[in-house]
């Protein structure tokens, strides 16, 4: 069977590297930091890129190099690198390609790190930005300058769920010569494609839906070829990559992702009509909810919903924290995309450090609540849930 015709599913079991000598059928390990040379010749050439083949595992590693080449078979592109976690992905991303004096058209609504790398530490290195509306790219144009490089997004976001129109934003880096980078965390590949739209670099924290278990910290980069010739520059002598361990549990993992996606979205998709309906309840956030606002962009662009969802309680943070409290099932805690379903408050932990003006722009309320949902079963799930909203 031709790959181009494999589904899926299919290509992120069956598409491994060469087997060893030793014919095994699962991916082995290589926790190995170095590799040997069988003369000084081709050792040499390998160095100075005459010849191919591996060197050191801060480099390139074989578990790296599956996970990365299993990643960009499911986004459909080039080439890629895996860094340490989701965070060292987006700055790298970034870093990579930007100097003094070059400016980055980003969307408003990213994630708290990614706020304060804009915010608080490209600045020091005269890196400018400029906030936009994700969801009004009409608007974008204007704001580009002379020295915009790159244009930064990720959709749906984190944790409002607002949407960015990926057609739009592509055409619009391609009208003006900029690195599209997309951050596909909160969708996967199983759901959403950037590159499909004109995004040059794709962004995932593998510890999120990938990995799936809150088991390990990853990263990936993926993207077009001569954009990750220079992001792997960058990382090879700043050293921000993944162990080979835990590219080997991510790769295991993905085997696993399309079923793990489609069980946390039918789930969140159920809960989100429950709480939708809840006299408790003042506003529901889910792309494949109709009173979504970009409802029919979410079904344009998205297979699915996503398993995260946002909720709003009226009663702000104290009844926020009177509803987690409350929660005897679900997690407390800031990671998301784990088997067990989690809750968090991002006014007082992920987006905390923005201001109160600057949570109110990407309409993350003192009442907001971000659920990660698991893969319990959505009986169990709804009935935690809903013990917990009466005792608000």
């Amino acid at each position: 069977m031709e790959d181009e015709k494999q589904r899926f599913e299919t290509r992120a079991i069956r598409g491994q590297m060469a087997r060893t000598p030793y014919r095994e059928h699962s991916t082995p390990m290589f926790l190995t930091s170095s590799f040997v040379f069988p003369d000084a010749g081709l050792m040499s050439d390998t160095f100075a890129g005459d010849a191919e083949g591996i060197i050191y595992s801060r480099y390139s590693n074989p578990n790296t190099d599956e996970l990365i080449q299993k990643v960009c078979e499911m986004e459909g592109v080039e080439d890629g690198f895996a860094t340490a976690s989701g965070m060292a992905a987006v700055f790298a991303s970034m870093a990579a390609f930007l100097k003094a004096g070059d400016h980055i058209l980003a969307s408003r609504a990213v994630f708290g790190s990614t706020h304060q790398i804009l915010t608080s530490l490209f600045p020091r290195w005269g890196i400018t930005f400029t906030y936009v509306d994700p969801t009004d790219i009409g608007q974008w144009e204007a704001h580009i300058q002379p020295n915009t490089r790159m244009i930064v997004l990720e959709t749906p976001s984190n944790p409002g769920l607002m949407l960015t129109d990926l057609e739009k934003a592509g055409s619009l880096a391609e009208k003006h010569g900029l690195i599209l980078n997309v951050d596909n965390c909160f969708a996967t590949p199983f759901l959403q494609q950037p590159a499909r739209y004109g995004a040059g670099l794709v962004v995932h924290s593998g510890t999120k839906w990938m990995d799936g278990q809150g088991r390990v910290l990853g990263g990936l980069v993926v993207g077009k070829a001569e954009l990750i010739e220079q992001l792997r520059f960058f990382c090879r002598h700043t050293g921000p990559a993944m162990s080979p361990f835990n590219a080997w549990v991510l790769s295991k993992s993905l085997e696993t992702l399309s079923v793990r996606m489609e069980r946390h979205c039918e789930n969140a998709l159920q809960l989100a009509r429950f709480l939708e309906q809840h006299p408790a309840v003042a506003r529901v956030h889910y792309p494949f909810l109709p009173s979504h606002p970009q409802y029919e962009l979410a079904k344009r662009q998205m297979a699915l919903g996503g398993g995260i969802l946002a909720f709003e309680l009226p009663g702000g943070f104290e009844q926020g924290k009177q509803f987690l409290n409350g929660l005897q099932l679900c997690s407390l805690t800031s990671n998301l995309g784990d088997s067990r379903t989690i809750a968090t408050h991002p006014a007082s932990t992920t987006h905390s450090k923005l201001s109160e003006a600057e949570r109110q722009a990407v309409g993350i309320t003192p009442g907001m609540v971000r659920l990660s949902i698991g893969l319990e079963h959505i009986d169990d799930i709804r009935a935690d849930v809903a013990q917990a909203l009466g005792r608000t």
